[in-house]
């Protein structure tokens, strides 16, 4: 096996990975990729920019009256995605030559109606937040997406922006293509999430930016709060609290309509979700010991760091500060040997992107992994626990898969012993092909992702990264 070290930002050539053919549904050819055992990580890494924080970034910078300069942006599809449909609603946005992206907002209250639908690509998040932006817009918008985006349900946003005012003509299970008209003037609500979502609350939060009077949300369970820091530093008035609800505290985000923004300047942390992938991998791989650089750790966004912790990781963290409001550290990870546990259902929101990697590491632990309370993901990009429950036994995994989680009976450090040359699908989710590359490391005959273009709308680099072509 060669044998290298991470150097300047990188894996050296030399994992044994494997391109080969494969066809989509259409009969054009797809980029899937075998991925077999390679040597320890060691050295310094630096994953790309926060995806949920970047497309905030991009949207509250075009509605603020003003230039904006965003830095560590991440420049994936989705985040794209999002940058182009500002720039339909009015938005002046140029990457500059250092990579610093410049915004000159619209002004809120001043979107442009968009000449053309609103391609938002394979990205939910833009889609639902821009749906809450427009909905207090007097202007009307189409949105679509590719196949995978075009099957997520969008009636759980529908729902709260229709009682504001706004109102939709969507295809059948209210899915993509979808027309959104907007209300002006919308009417502030008290929403209640059914479902922790850090989406729809977001998307609410924004139709009650352009709303007269005071919009409420109400979350029975924290979720991420990148929107509630960042409308703040841009400006917004936000009161946050705490209720006695059915089933004990709830939080309480109360933002007041017709707000003026200012411009900021964003420093966008790397990408937890996407340090995940290697932070398994290291603690996987035998003899790593690898420094992942300036890695965001918002607690409604660290939960993949808390539960890899109990189930025996040595994960360390180095220099904590604070970036562009966001809590980072540079995180040192180091090969452990992993024990099964009960994963807590409570902190189900701070890693729902997580668990697809989570599931891998679970396959190579000591004992039993539970979890439960996942349904969230059975309508991300892909059913994912469907997925992910396929693709591990096809790679040797003991699955079995429950209606709203996976239990996991692992190897105990051993390597996963599938077919040769497992082959699983990734139903064109990221997450599930980057998941599936980590098994693939510590498989014994290695496993073949049927498409990995689908990493590039989260994670461009990651190809590169892990296979040491990265400049």
């Amino acid at each position: 096996m060669n044998q290298g070290p991470i150097r300047n930002g990188h894996l050296n050539r030399g994992a044994p990975c494997h391109r080969a053919g494969a066809l989509s549904k259409t009969g054009a050819e797809m980029p899937s990729f075998t991925f077999t055992s390679r040597p320890a990580l060691t050295g310094t890494l630096r994953v790309p920019g926060d995806k949920s924080i970047s497309h905030r970034a991009l949207m509250f910078a075009g509605l603020a009256v003003g230039e904006s300069r965003i830095t560590g942006l991440l420049e994936g599809e989705d985040v794209l995605a999002t940058a182009a449909a500002m720039r339909q609603l009015g938005a002046d946005i140029v990457r500059g030559a250092d990579g610093t992206w410049r915004v000159r907002g619209a002004g809120l209250g001043s979107l442009l109606e968009p000449r053309q639908a609103l391609d938002m690509g394979n990205s939910g998040t833009s889609t639902r937040l821009m749906m809450g932006l427009l909905a207090s817009h007097g202007l009307t918008a189409t949105f679509t997406g590719d196949a995978s985006l075009s099957g997520r349900p969008m009636n759980r946003v529908i729902d709260p922006l229709s009682r504001m005012g706004a109102s939709f003509e969507a295809s059948s299970g209210g899915t993509l293509p979808l027309m959104l008209r907007g209300a002006s003037p919308a009417v502030p609500i008290t929403y209640r999430l059914p479902v922790a979502s850090a989406q729809v609350k977001s998307a609410v939060l924004l139709a009650g930016l352009n709303t007269p009077g005071i919009t409420r949300v109400i979350e029975p369970v924290a979720t991420r709060d990148h929107t509630e820091r960042m409308l703040t530093g841009f400006g917004a008035t936000l009161e946050i609290g705490e209720e006695n609800g059915p089933n004990g505290p709830e939080r309480v985000i109360a933002i007041h309509g017709e707000a003026d923004l200012r411009p900021l300047d964003v420093v966008v942390p790397s990408d937890p979700s996407s340090a995940a992938f290697f932070i398994v991998a290291a603690l996987l791989l035998p003899g790593s010991d690898l420094v992942i650089e300036n890695v965001g750790l918002n607690a409604t966004r660290a939960g993949i760091v808390t539960v890899l912790r109990q189930m025996g990781g040595d994960i360390t963290e180095l220099e904590r500060r604070e970036v562009g409001g966001e809590p980072v550290a540079d995180l040192r990870v180091r090969h452990s040997a992993l024990t099964g546990i009960d994963v807590d259902p409570a902190i189900v929101p701070s890693m729902v992107d997580e668990f697809p990697v989570l599931f891998v590491a679970a396959a190579l632990a000591k004992g039993t992994t539970r979890t439960s309370g996942l349904d969230e993901l059975r309508v991300k990009e892909s059913d994912r626990l469907a997925a992910m429950a396929s693709a591990l036994t096809a790679a040797g995994a003991i699955v079995e898969e429950q209606e709203d989680g996976l239990i996991i009976t692992g190897s105990d450090g051993e390597p996963l012993r599938g077919t040769a040359n497992a082959k699983v699908k990734t139903h064109l989710d990221h997450r599930i092909a980057m998941a599936m590359a980590v098994a693939g490391l510590v498989s014994r005959d290695g496993v073949t992702v049927d498409d990995t273009a689908p990493i590039a709308t989260s994670f461009p680099t990651f190809m590169q990264l892990l296979t040491g072509d990265a400049v």
